[in-house]
């Protein structure tokens, strides 16, 4: 697509007018990041998208960064939190806030960048401009900086002090070393000084605290929208006493005159400056794309917020400015001086070089830019009627092909190729993966792209059909993944507490004291202060993997002498009583490896067709064990291994791809789970992902007619039942197989000795694939010892966030809302 087509809307004082209109025929956000992202190219300069939520921002934001890979997309949320909140908002949606703020400030003139807000962050106040500009910090190694004036700033500009950097916003100065995390940055630095020169500049892992590469200096922006300085302090009192009279008892106001900061505080962020600024000071001449029902998510947002205020206006007009219920004073101000008000908001918006992405529904307006997309095509039909969606796909593409270039877009690296083989597999030539947008356009004639671009839906243009994964195999649930990080069981000092329990591996069992500073070689140096029988240890804590967590936390359990013979004795002891184990466990596990079993591998083509019927992006965890339990199916020898993970991981994708595998290739499959519930649920799942295959899948437990019962067991015995799930009556001496292949054990904890002992009979030639969230401690023991082999799952699910506890007064505003979005939610409380 030429970019000369986006002539018409390269504004101009003369050809660009506020009413011109983008229309995007009913196009899902996939057309609307395409457009915005050939705008951005041939502006040069900003390009503003107003979402009108944070999931459609996401959206934007990620495919306007894969159409335009040469232009920075920053992303500028609204606060995490209520509006008049006690709550302030989290650290990485401030470091986002500060990173977009910064960026559009020190950005070069005629360079491009893509600004993505939402509706909630456009319509609220900023920090000014000239505030910005004069909170930025910048060293080079090789430079003298002090570092207490390094401090200094870091302190006032909201950055947190902390023992261990893991977060935006956080530092941490140890000797000569600070640690920072800069608001925007991939990674935290950390700075080594000689006096007052800047030696070298680092980054490091949050997690393991190890260097990762060499950078070439530091460009600091504020950490928080709040400031904290003698001046703000001093303005923030004389606002304060000026509006609301006598503070009382209000821990803002406190906190705020110590030059502290309290949670919430940001909500009173008009009161610490002379003047506020908004978005729209920071974009000057940039094209603002509004998304389509911005303004009805505006209206929305106008009236939450005075919803809002006027619930802590009612609340605190008692005299004392408390009210009944409240324990503390919650002083709100009004709506006007933290957010936009309503017709500033449209003013605002109308003085930008504005266009609107509307629907096709929209009411025709002869001064809009037509972009020429329309909704692609979904296949819904082809679903609903049980038909062979890919041969559907594949007829689509032959045809589009004709006269445009066809791009099919998966979720995920692995959803990609899996789409690119189906569909190589139902006939279309030409298929290749590409990383980019870059080599999807460039891509030889006769190509179709396959390209990693999470989209709702596919959308058409004049010269381009892109077709989404959601299109093909309907509603998707995913996750924006992130790269995994290696993590040690203990690697620094901030996961011990005083007092607990170590094992030194040379020394013994000793009490943690904590951190103290020595002077070593006359340099200062952190170490590890340990507790030993008669006396102590000093540990560096470069050397803190020789340590471990003992296993009892019982605090008078007696400590090793420093130098003595007891723990070396108790080691010798305990090596002796695992060789003797050992060699009973292995002399098992060796006759059982002897054993041939027949060699199981993925249908080509149907096994691909099967795991595109998983509604969701399978987490790396999930991928490893299905790429390990496929590994010992195809090994030639009984498999026997765990499966371990919290409830809701994925666990049974795991056994539904083994069971498809296994009775693919003509074997029976069986099921043992421990309630008749699990059961039932079970059953379904597997009927409705093994429909329109060549198998039959039938069910065991009590509630199970006794007619369909014998008819199941006769399958069983006769090989016409191929997969069959049920309760400990599976294990009963009425059941027989024609050709059992794979055992799958769900939550074996919960079976009796009387049960395990008759599932101990299969494990001699069959493959055992046992699932479980909580382990008994010797499967657990079996599994860690490498006698069965393991596979954890450890990543959560889709959508299940981190919890955010924090401790604060009794607030019925914020009771209020808790129960009411409950109540919507359907939940009780």
């Amino acid at each position: 697509m030429a970019l000369d087509t986006l002539t018409p809307i390269i504004p101009s004082k003369a050809a660009w007018t506020p009413k011109g209109h983008v229309t995007v025929h009913g196009a899902p956000e996939g057309a609307d990041a395409l457009a915005v992202a050939q705008a951005a190219t041939a502006h040069r300069g900003v390009t503003c998208v107003i979402a009108r939520d944070a999931g459609r921002a996401a959206a934007m934001a990620a495919g306007a960064a894969f159409f335009a890979p040469a232009v920075p997309v920053m992303t500028l949320p609204a606060w995490d939190c209520l509006p008049y909140d006690r709550m302030s908002p989290s650290p990485d949606v401030v470091a986002k806030r500060m990173a977009a703020l910064s960026a559009l400030v020190s950005r070069k003139p005629g360079t491009p960048l893509v600004v993505v807000t939402t509706v909630a962050a456009a319509t609220q106040r900023v920090p000014s401009l000239s505030l910005i500009e004069g909170a930025s910090f910048s060293a080079r190694p090789g430079g003298t900086v002090d570092p207490d004036a390094l401090t200094r700033y870091l302190g006032a500009n909201g950055y947190a002090r902390a023992s261990t950097v893991r977060e935006p916003g956080d530092y941490a100065v140890r000797g000569g070393l600070i640690d920072l995390f800069p608001p925007g940055a991939d990674e935290p630095l950390r700075l080594d000084f000689f006096g007052d020169t800047l030696e070298t500049v680092r980054a490091f892992d949050p997690v393991t605290q190890m260097t990762t590469a060499q950078r070439q200096g530091i460009d600091l922006a504020a950490a928080s929208e709040v400031l904290l300085s003698d001046e703000t302090a001093k303005r923030f009192r004389t606002k304060y006493l000026e509006r609301f009279g006598t503070p009382g008892d209000d821990p803002v106001y406190e906190a705020v005159t110590a030059q502290r900061r309290q949670a919430g505080m940001e909500h009173w962020l008009p009161l610490f400056y002379d003047e506020l600024g908004t978005l729209f000071d920071y974009l000057g001449e940039a094209l603002v794309f509004t998304d389509h029902q911005a303004e009805e998510a505006s209206v929305a947002r106008f009236e939450q917020v005075r919803d809002y205020y006027e619930a802590r206006a009612e609340d605190a007009g008692s005299k004392e400015g408390k009210g009944a219920m409240d324990t503390v004073p919650y002083r709100p101000l009004p709506p006007d001086a933290l957010y936009l008000a309503e017709q500033e908001y449209a003013e605002r918006l109308q003085d930008a070089a504005l266009r609107p992405l509307t629907p096709f529904s929209a009411p025709p307006n002869k001064r809009a830019f037509d972009f020429g997309a329309k909704q692609g095509r979904t296949f819904a039909a082809e679903r609903a009627a049980n038909l062979n969606v890919f041969d559907a796909v594949a007829a689509h593409v032959s045809e589009k092909r004709k006269g445009k270039l066809v791009v099919i877009a998966g979720w995920t690296d692995g959803s990609a190729e899996r789409m690119r083989s189906v569909l190589d597999d139902h006939g279309v030539q030409g298929l290749r993966v590409c990383r980019s947008w870059t080599d999807a356009e460039g891509a030889a004639k006769g190509t179709v792209p396959v390209v990693v671009l999470g989209l709702e839906a596919g959308f058409e243009t004049d010269e381009l059909c892109v077709i989404a994964e959601q299109d093909v195999l309907g509603d998707r649930l995913v996750r924006r993944t992130k790269a995994k990080r290696a993590e040690n069981f203990l690697t620094e000092a901030s996961s011990l507490s005083v007092g607990d329990l170590v094992v030194h591996i040379s020394q013994g069992v000793g009490r943690y004291q904590g951190l103290e500073t020595l002077e070593v070689g006359g340099a200062p140096h952190d170490c590890l202060a340990l507790e030993y029988h008669a006396g102590r240890m000093f540990l560096p804590v470069e050397n803190i993997e020789l340590l471990s967590r003992f296993g009892s936390d019982d605090p008078n359990h007696p400590l090793d002498k420093l130098g003595g013979g007891s723990w070396e004795g108790r080691k010798a002891r305990m090596r002796e009583r695992i060789r003797m184990m050992a060699e009973q466990l292995i002399g098992i596990a060796a006759k059982r490896a002897a054993k041939p079993a027949e060699v199981l591998s993925p249908p080509p083509g149907a096994y691909d067709e099967f795991c595109a019927r998983f509604p969701y992006a399978e987490t790396d965890d999930q991928l490893n064990a299905i790429d390990d339990v496929l590994s010992d199916l195809a090994a030639g020898r009984p498999m026997d291994r765990l499966v371990c993970g919290d409830v809701g991981f994925g666990k049974t994708e795991v056994a539904l791809r083994a069971a498809f595998v296994a009775a693919m290739a003509g074997r029976q499959v069986a099921l043992v789970a421990p309630t008749t519930l699990l059961v039932r649920q079970h059953y379904r799942g597997f009927a409705e992902r093994f429909a329109g295959f060549p198998l039959n899948v039938r069910q065991l437990s009590r509630f199970v007619s006794q007619k369909e019962a014998s008819a199941t067991r006769k399958g069983l015995k006769d090989g016409t039942v191929d997969v069959v799930i049920g309760t400990h009556a599976l294990l009963s001496k009425q059941v027989g197989f024609s050709d059992l292949g794979l055992l799958i054990i769900d939550e074996e904890q919960h079976f009796g000795v009387k049960h395990k002992e008759r599932l101990k009979e299969y494990r001699g030639d069959t493959h055992v694939l046992t699932l479980t969230a909580t382990p008994i401690p010797r499967t657990l023991q079996l599994s860690m010892t490498g006698i069965r082999d393991l596979s954890l799952i450890a990543t959560p699910p889709v959508d299940r966030l981190a919890v955010r506890t924090t401790i604060g007064p009794f607030d019925p505003v914020v009771a209020r809302e808790t129960l009411l979005r409950e109540h919507y939610r359907g939940g009780q409380s």
